[in-house]
């Protein structure tokens, strides 16, 4: 344990780097980022795995009254669950890797139902020489166990908790004797939940993986790689996939590079973007997207930059304005959460408050973690803000991690009047409490002189 607690240390200081200043984002956080070698990424993603399986697992298990959880993944068609239960060196399931979860008078007990033993935490079940067809000694393990309800993951709203494949859904229930197949119940509310939930340990390193992501923002939306009248928004989406791939780091989405200026109007009541390959030129309004994957966590950040015309020393003011505006409505949001909430009623409560406020926001809010587009009910949607969505009615719970996403539009006087749309995303952690970023969010607009 000693050496556990040392390794994620190690890995939070070598996120986190040296502290220096940031003009964008508040919060100290890193100017360079010092990356772990593989072998010790492994070891910390492999300490938290066995934390969260000797401690979470038990409480997630009790919480939905699942008596025995099945998993079945193949080699390559993995379910997004059981891709987050594998040992770090295991990049892939193998044949078919079945894994077993049962609640006992004293815990958990884990099996892998499989040829071979799920590294040290799900030993090995099935020995085929003596029983040679894996599924009768999965019926077999689920009839020693007597469970009243076994789950599978099966679901009609959430993809990630619908990761069992059809032949292997018929394959499994026909191994099944007959009088446990009406005991087969979803599992999505134990998938959801193990998914979206944090564990302190993670939640000491989660922080300095979104200082990286804010690094590498902070260094594109300056003249080390933009030269206005001369970079594109492609060069930039580029060299933010270059400095990824120089770090040894992942990313679950192309970077994202667009923008607004002046001259463009307002289309179909809409503020009108340039997402396709611009120049970015002096008095353009800058956007990005992006996100880093690292220790098998994921970020997602949007923030902006301008470029300075020749003779400007700082933004104009409507454009600063727009900012603080769209932080206001960012308040509204998080100061809506509340554990056993719906995300359905946060999004209504959120849009109540910023529309008395005179904003005029869209929320489209989402869990962030294991994947970027993380485990949960979603507040909001970009292209639906009812508050009656059918996968918005589940509860806010503590411990999760947030991508606090949207947009708000304002209009900016030095543009003639014209509507501007101001995209805010930062990852932030919610505790039960209270909603915190995890490494600042953006206050101030990035400044990239033009000459």
């Amino acid at each position: 344990m000693i050496r556990i607690a040392l390794l994620l240390c190690v890995a939070l200081f070598s996120a986190a780097g040296t502290a220096g200043a940031q003009p964008a984002t508040t919060g100290a956080r890193a100017d360079r980022a010092e990356i772990l070698p593989m072998k010790e990424r492994a070891a910390v993603r492999d300490a938290w795995l066995e934390e969260r399986l000797d401690n979470l697992m038990p409480q997630l298990m009790d919480e939905a009254e699942i008596d025995l959880w099945v998993l079945i993944a193949r080699e390559y068609n993995e379910d997004p669950v059981v891709k987050t239960m594998l040992p770090a060196t295991w990049l892939n399931a193998r044949r078919r890797t079945i894994l077993l979860f049962a609640r006992t008078e004293t815990g958990v007990a884990r099996y892998a139902v499989a040829r071979y033993p799920v590294g040290t935490l799900f030993p090995s079940a099935w020995d085929p020489e003596t029983q040679p067809d894996q599924w009768a000694r999965l019926a077999e393990l689920i009839a020693e166990h007597d469970p009243a309800k076994i789950a599978i993951n099966t679901s009609s709203l959430f993809g990630l908790a619908d990761g069992m494949a059809y032949r292997q859904h018929k394959e499994f229930m026909a191994a099944l004797p007959r009088r446990y197949r009406r005991r087969v119940v979803s599992g999505e509310r134990l998938a959801i939940n193990w998914l979206q939930t944090r564990s302190a340990s993670e939640m000491a390193v989660f922080p300095g993986i979104v200082r990286i992501a804010h690094d590498i923002i902070e260094t594109a939306f300056s003249r080390q790689v933009i030269t206005p009248g001369e970079t594109t928004t492609e060069d930039v989406e580029w060299w933010m996939r270059d400095r990824l791939t120089a770090l040894g780091l992942g990313t679950w989405f192309h970077p994202s590079v667009s923008v607004q200026r002046q001259e463009l109007g307002v289309a179909d009541n809409w503020p009108a973007t340039l997402g396709e390959e611009q120049v970015i030129r002096p008095g353009d309004l800058v956007h990005v997207d992006f996100g880093v994957t690292y220790l098998g966590m994921n970020t997602d950040t949007q923030q902006h930059a301008y470029i300075l015309t020749p003779g400007e020393t700082d933004a104009p003011q409507g454009l600063k304005t727009g900012i603080a505006a769209m932080n206001r409505a960012t308040d509204h949001l998080t100061s809506c959460f509340e554990v056993g909430v719906s995300s359905n009623a946060v999004l209504g409560c959120a849009l109540d408050a910023a529309r008395a406020d005179g904003l005029r926001p869209t929320y489209y809010s989402h869990g962030i973690g294991y994947h970027g587009h993380g485990a949960g009910s979603g507040i909001g949607w970009w292209d639906d803000q009812s508050t009656e969505h059918p996968s918005g009615f589940l509860p806010l719970r503590p411990m999760t991690a947030w991508a606090i996403e949207l947009n708000n539009v304002a209009s900016v006087p030095e543009w003639g009047g014209q509507d501007v749309v101001f995209k805010a995303e930062e990852d932030a952690f919610f505790d039960g409490t209270s909603v915190r970023y995890m490494d600042g969010r953006q206050t101030r607009l990035h400044l990239i002189p033009s000459q």
